[in-house]
C-alpha cells in the first residue's frame, strides 16, 4: 500500500494535496481497498462551503456506503467530473485520477492537525 509523502491524511482515511490555497481531496489507498469495488460517488456540489470534518458526500461500494469528510475547511471549487462515468478511478488511482474535490481552503493552519505519510501508515498498520 502506498501513502505519498506530499499529502496530508485524516483518521477517516481522506487525503489532501496542497497547491497554494487549493486542496485536492480524495480517499486513501487503504480506504479504497477496505471498501472494495466502488460503483457510485455522490458529492456535494461546487460552491458549497464546508467546515473541517463536515460530510462532503458518500462513496458507494458493492458491500457498503461510506461518508466522506472534509480534511480542511473551505469552498468546493470543483468536483472531479470523471467520477460520474468512472467511479472505479478511485480504486485504480486513488491519489491521481481518483481525486474527488478541489477546495479553496479557508484556514491553512488546519493542515497542521493532519497526519503525514509516516503517521498515517502507523494508524492503518495498527
Amino acid at each position: 500500500m502506498q501513502f505519498p509523502d506530499n499529502l496530508k491524511y485524516t483518521k477517516d482515511h481522506e487525503w489532501v494535496r496542497v497547491e497554494g490555497n487549493t486542496g485536492y481531496i480524495g480517499i486513501t489507498d487503504f480506504a479504497q481497498r477496505e471498501l472494495g469495488d466502488i460503483v457510485y460517488v455522490d458529492i456535494t456540489g461546487d460552491g458549497e462551503t464546508l467546515a473541517m470534518e463536515d460530510t462532503f458526500g458518500t462513496v458507494e461500494a458493492v458491500k457498503t456506503v461510506s461518508d466522506l469528510y472534509m480534511p480542511v475547511s473551505g469552498t468546493i471549487s470543483e468536483v472531479n467530473p470523471e467520477l460520474d462515468g468512472a467511479p472505479e478511478l478511485i480504486n485504480q488511482d486513488p491519489y491521481g485520477k481518483g481525486w474527488m474535490i478541489k477546495v479553496e481552503m479557508s484556514d491553512l493552519s488546519e493542515l497542521d492537525g493532519l497526519m503525514d505519510a509516516a503517521a498515517y501508515g502507523e494508524l492503518v498498520a495498527g
